[in-house]
């Protein structure tokens, strides 16, 4: 039995504000998960997050600007680098309040809310840390990673006949699916190898995959019938399950890298893309022929 936990980066809307939209599947099989997730524990108690901290790689990534208004922030102990941090957002927030359009406090509000986990962490111990969750990644051997980036300068969904996340879901699922059948089981139906797709939760999303995936079922994808796979997609709150949020590190790094050329998170998590005869099968990269990124030339 293997579980494919499943995110994504970008928007998927043409042309929305990134170039790329990256859809994937970290799968582990059921007898490694608990020591991956005992793993991630460890890292998040190394850099005094609290267990049910939210690794959401954008938000980590991104500068604190309180922290650099704080005299010798780094040498400042966690609880009170939390503690100045803190009074000058709640200061931030008194002062929004009282302006007439409450568009900047609501923002705000949410900004802050979103890092609050990680503001006793300086930039550097931060990057560290999403350095450290892909290094783990990289060194789980029983992993595989599936994934379809698209650059939507070049996605046509008159051509192709379906939205960008449409195809990208049909895309991982069908790795996984033939990943599964092709995974060694001895050839006897006993001991058929199983996945099941856990997915980051949002109601929209999760309407749509699951009536995809229903369909699936019925009348396989466009490349194979679902033997494989069980149920539709179980829909989780990403800050309840530390691997879904690993699927977001995966997610992140590859689009960070085909849109800014960012190779440090990619280089590492990319060793568990889905191979076979020496090709990258696992992971695709939707785009123009001429590509020369390291995705499409492990894939071709």
């Amino acid at each position: 039995m293997y579980l494919c936990y499943i995110d994504e980066s970008g928007t998927p809307d043409i042309p929305g504000n990134t170039s790329h939209f990256v859809l994937a599947g970290l799968s582990v099989p059921i007898w490694h998960w608990k020591g991956s997730d005992s793993e991630v524990s460890a890292l998040k108690k190394k850099y005094s997050l609290a267990s049910d901290a939210e690794i959401h790689t954008g938000w980590m990534l991104r500068k604190y600007l309180e922290q650099k208004k704080i005299p010798n922030f780094d040498a400042l102990p966690y609880t009170q680098r939390r503690i100045k941090v803190e009074q000058l957002r709640n200061t931030e927030l008194y002062r929004l309040q009282k302006l007439p359009d409450p568009t900047r406090y609501h923002q705000t509000r949410k900004n802050f809310r979103k890092t609050a986990d990680y503001v006793h962490l300086t930039y550097d111990e931060r990057r560290r840390f999403i350095s450290e969750v892909a290094r783990a990644i990289s060194g789980w051997g029983y992993a595989r990673l599936f994934a379809e980036c698209v650059d939507k300068v070049h996605f046509n969904p008159v051509r192709t006949g379906k939205s960008v996340v449409e195809q990208a879901f049909e895309q991982v699922v069908s790795r996984f699916e033939q990943y599964l059948q092709t995974n060694p089981s001895g050839g006897v139906p006993a001991n058929k190898s199983y996945g099941l797709l856990i997915h980051d939760n949002n109601d929209t999303v999760a309407k749509r995959h699951t009536e995809l995936m229903k369909n699936f079922h019925k009348k396989g994808t466009l490349w194979t019938g679902i033997d494989n796979i069980m149920e539709t997609p179980l829909f989780v709150e990403s800050h309840l399950t530390s691997m879904v949020q690993l699927a977001d590190v995966c997610c992140y790094a590859m689009r960070r890298y085909l849109e800014n050329n960012e190779s440090d998170l990619f280089d590492l998590v990319f060793t568990r893309a889905d191979r076979r005869y020496g090709k990258a099968v696992g992971v695709r990269h939707y785009t123009n022929m001429s590509c020369t990124c390291k995705i499409c030339a492990a894939h071709r």
